[in-house]
């Protein structure tokens, strides 16, 4: 279930920037990348943000200011951050870790042409998913 290659490099070390709002990782080569809170947050591999199945993802919006509050190891694949708008549902593995952290400009290009598709602002609060939309109880 990890997705864990034998080719994915495991960072040495793991710094959580509040201050930037950076996820800072260093790995074996001597490389390190920063990803920011909010690419993680709106490319979270948690059910509730990718949906069960193609198509049924729920695109993130309002992620800007949000931090990481606390993160914990999964075992030796993966990281789960706990956010401050409180989404702890996301087991980021190495693998999403890397591709976040060597491709964040394809993803963020995707992530902004998917809220203009949507005609969605990414500042936008989200809209609470519990009520089914147009119906007011």
């Amino acid at each position: 279930m990890s997705g864990l290659t034998s080719e994915t490099p495991v960072p040495t070390s793991i710094v959580v920037h509040a201050k930037s709002r950076a996820l800072e990782l260093r790995y074996p080569n001597g490389l390190s990348y920063r990803i920011p809170f909010e690419l993680m947050r709106v490319y979270s591999p948690s059910a509730e943000v990718r949906g069960h199945g193609p198509g049924q993802e729920t695109l993130q919006t309002g992620k800007r200011e949000v931090t990481i509050v606390s993160i914990d190891g999964v075992g030796n694949y993966a990281l789960q951050p706990t956010f401050s708008d409180g989404h702890a549902t996301g087991i980021y593995s190495w693998d999403l870790l890397y591709e976040l952290a060597t491709r964040q400009d394809a993803l963020w290009q995707t992530y902004f042409d998917r809220l203009a598709a949507a005609g969605l602002d990414r500042d936008a609060p989200m809209a609470a998913a519990s009520a089914p939309r147009g119906h007011c109880h």
